[in-house]
């Protein structure tokens, strides 16, 4: 079978892909993860709190599928990266799927009973299932960045040597307590949108001010820890991108430093860190001057541009290994076949569009503010 498009071009695409995929993710679930988190603060009355669980009650379900996609993604194009990084981070997923698992069933039973005590217990358990997920998140791209501690033996057999406590480093909280802030700015900026206008919308305005000023401040630094930390791995020698599926074919090694290379051969890159910036300035004078457009546009430029930014940094790298560089596993190295990638690219092509047309008809159709009337009258309602 002749396919039209070339290896590398496929690999490239697939990147491409699972990147957007991961975008798609944080900017949908993000809001709900954010939302979540803020819910025990932002709303203090039973009423207030039914009214911020239903800015989000009709969508939670759709939007965390971009999650299931983004697994199924990493598994049928990136077969090494999936194993390894599934097996090693096993823990740290279960922490994210229990979390995961939490919420809902705590929308399902919260209203079960009326009694205060009950509705509050669940009302946490929807902030744990919020807080959680999105700090695991951001500790594993602090991991992936500094490398994980795995090897592959000749027969390329994985070998993780690492613990759960080990992934919590400085480092990688710092990227944990980062991606929690990012999600909880993209949570107040959805409240402004979605929620009653009044005292919800003013607690989200004060708690999203927090969230977008460390977005900002810790952005910047873990910045500065990778351009100064000693961070980074690189390819030493010449490198095959229609070469086969071997992680064990190249030479890596680690390389302090070297997740700036990229901006440094290619300056149209830093267009993602600035995005990171800007959309955190955007989304808090949206905040500040009650612009909600303007606020949740810039919470998800902001999301784009600082998701961006690790994977433009780390490309060709999709996980390198800190106890073996040569490991490590890349775009170039740890794909599926040709002909697996194109036909995923032709099923992708043709389902894509549908999701998204389908998605944008149901936020279309779904669309307006939560509101206490609406509590009142719509059984339906959580």
């Amino acid at each position: 079978m002749e396919i039209p498009l070339d290896y590398p071009t496929l690999r490239l695409i697939w990147w491409g892909l699972v990147g957007v995929i991961l975008i798609a993710f944080a900017l949908t679930d993000g809001f709900d993860l954010g939302v979540g988190a803020l819910l025990p603060f932002v709303a203090r009355t039973d009423e207030e709190r039914r009214m911020v669980i239903n800015t989000v009650g009709a969508t939670w379900e759709g939007n965390q599928v971009w999650f299931i996609v983004g697994g199924a993604g990493l598994f049928a194009a990136w077969p090494f990266v999936y194993a390894v990084s599934f097996s090693g981070f096993y823990l740290a997923m279960f922490l994210v799927l229990a979390a995961l698992i939490l919420r809902p069933v705590a929308f399902k039973y919260r209203s079960k009973r009326p009694h205060g005590t009950w509705r509050g217990f669940w009302d946490w358990a929807l902030f744990v299932a919020g807080f959680v997920p999105a700090l695991v998140f951001g500790v594993a791209v602090g991991n992936v960045l500094l490398g994980a501690p795995f090897r592959l033996n000749s027969d390329l057999r994985g070998f993780y040597e690492g613990t759960l406590w080990g992934l919590f480093s400085p480092f990688s909280l710092i990227c944990g307590l980062l991606s929690v802030s990012m999600l909880v700015l993209h949570g107040a900026a959805w409240l402004g949108l979605k929620a009653e206008r009044g005292p919800i919308g003013q607690r989200a305005r004060a708690y999203g001010t927090v969230a977008g000023v460390l977005s900002l401040a810790l952005f910047a630094v873990g910045g500065l820890i990778v351009a100064y930390g000693g961070l980074g791995f690189r390819v030493v020698g010449a490198v095959d991108p229609a070469g086969y599926s071997n992680p064990l074919r190249g030479l890596v090694v680690a390389a302090p430093g070297a997740w700036l290379d990229n901006y440094a051969a290619h300056p149209w890159m830093l267009i993602a860190p600035a995005l990171g910036f800007l959309g955190a300035a955007a989304a808090l004078i949206g905040l500040w001057k009650r612009w909600e457009p303007l606020a949740f546009g810039g919470s998800s430029l902001s999301a784009t541009g600082i998701i961006s930014t690790v994977g433009l940094s780390m490309f060709p790298f999709i996980l390198p290994s800190s106890i073996d560089p040569r490991s490590s596993l890349t775009v170039w190295n740890a794909s599926s076949s040709h002909l697996t990638l194109f036909i995923m690219l032709l099923v992708t092509a043709l389902f894509l569009p549908l999701v998204l047309l389908y998605t944008t008809w149901v936020y279309r159709v779904l669309w307006g503010r939560s509101t206490t009337d609406a509590l009142r009258t719509n059984p339906d309602l959580y």
